[in-house]
């Protein structure tokens, strides 16, 4: 389809084709995939089965990538999939960790937190102890940047990530890690305008989504539901080159097969793509 200039930035994937419109516009970034995501693989004997939202197995969630919703933070994303809203900043420090220091290298890390409300029942929050998924949450998040971070060409400095879920509904770890890859790429453009570094030192782009088995058939971006009905509940993690960064795949009572490993994987594969061109789109790439 042929580009048109409007006030907004979308990306748009059209229900029941495989054709995507790419609107660019000067005032406003937003990467958006406004419709239902069809843009899936043939080859799956669930994608005729219907799920919550009326998708099929193979769909995903509408996303919607802001970037710069954060004013005052070096970078920022909002980024929305379904009913999961998670708003990611972006900190620039010229300092690393103590046990860093004089190594020349740089360091980028993250914090994960849910607002009380943005579950069903109020999640108490974390003041003085910070809970073990919370802990693993954030490990994962800072892990999956790192990894397509040079950190020797960051120099001595810190950048962190804080992911806060605003509205939970399934998939808020890798919600968070698509949404905090915006706002660092942002941050790493603001050093490199100041004069701080001489590139963006970053190898790939990254993005995450959520798969599974669900009464028997593999299914592409679970929400809460979903999620908690789920036989199998699985995060892929993966590089714009199609490498995996992390597969945190677990069996709920249940166990999975080889081939049922392999339909997640395709599934993941497509939902990730998805969101790597969200991604460029917000950011004008």
């Amino acid at each position: 389809m042929t580009p048109e200039i409007v006030d907004t930035i979308s990306l748009i994937v059209q229900p029941k084709t495989q054709s995507i419109e790419i609107l660019k516009g000067n005032e406003e970034s937003t990467g958006k995939i406004d419709s239902r995501i069809t843009k899936g693989t043939k080859d799956l004997s669930e994608i005729t089965l219907v799920r919550s939202g009326n998708r099929s197995y193979s769909e995903q969630r509408p996303i919607k990538i802001t970037p710069g919703y954060v004013p005052d933070a070096e970078g920022s994303a909002l980024i929305e999939t379904g009913n999961t809203v998670v708003m990611c900043a972006a900190t620039v420090e010229t300092s690393v960790p103590p046990w860093m220091r004089n190594k020349g290298t740089g360091w980028v890390t993250a914090e994960y937190s849910m607002l009380p409300r943005s579950t069903r029942e109020r999640v108490r929050r974390e003041r003085s102890h910070v809970g073990g998924r919370t802990q693993e949450i954030q490990r994962l998040i800072g892990r999956a940047l790192r990894s397509v971070t040079d950190l020797s060409a960051l120099g001595e400095i810190s950048i962190l990530l804080d992911c806060d879920v605003l509205r939970a509904d399934g998939g808020t770890r890798t919600a968070s890690i698509t949404g905090a890859y915006v706002a660092l790429h942002q941050a790493l453009t603001g050093l490199l305008e100041a004069g701080k570094i001489k590139t963006i030192p970053l190898k790939d782009q990254i993005a995450a989504i959520s798969v599974g088995i669900v009464n028997g058939s593999a299914v592409l971006d679970l929400d809460y539901n979903e999620d908690s009905a789920a036989d199998v509940d699985m995060n892929i993690v993966m590089t714009g080159a199609g490498e995996f960064v992390e597969l945190q795949g677990t069996g709920e009572e249940a166990t999975f097969s080889r081939s049922q490993l392999d339909k997640m994987l395709v599934l993941g594969e497509v939902g990730i793509k998805n969101l790597l061109e969200a991604q460029r789109t917000a950011l004008g790439l």
